[in-house]
């Protein structure tokens, strides 16, 4: 995933670094550090724990660098994870539509980025690629425009 993401976000320097959000999940820790060097981030961490039924209140902590703590937040990565499983039954947690094959998961993923970025938009007004300057127009399946 690091790899990908490196093709598309600039490489952030110590004037202008990158600002990433995960859980806490203390996986991300060494992978960040393994690709961007930790004084160019400013990551920090959204902890939710809950014990049976009882929801507490999430624990916000920064990582690396000193990003601001109330911008700190998961809520936009939970909401595009929701939708990937809602519209990719490959991604569906158990179902019997899982990705056989990474090809497979590839393709229908980077479909999706297609769809997400130059055809769907909410408002009918922009899609995420005409924001961007990639597009101008709103693309649809069918060849005709």
């Amino acid at each position: 995933m690091f790899n990908q993401f490196e093709d598309y976000v600039r490489q952030p320097d110590y004037k202008h670094k990158i600002k990433i959000f995960s859980d806490g999940n203390q996986d991300y820790v060494p992978v960040l550090q393994e690709y961007y060097n930790k004084d160019c981030l400013c990551y920090g961490q959204k902890i939710k724990t809950k014990n049976g039924e009882k929801i507490f209140p999430p624990i916000k902590r920064k990582v690396f660098g000193n990003p601001n703590i109330d911008d700190i937040d998961t809520n936009t990565n939970e909401c595009f994870n929701t939708i990937l499983r809602n519209r990719l039954s490959r991604l569906v947690r158990k179902s019997q539509c899982h990705a056989k094959n990474r090809y497979a998961l590839n393709n229908g993923v980077a479909l999706f980025q297609f769809y997400w970025n130059f055809i769907c938009c909410e408002e009918k007004t922009l899609t995420p690629a005409m924001m961007e300057k990639q597009a101008t127009k709103i693309w649809t399946w069918s060849c005709v425009a």
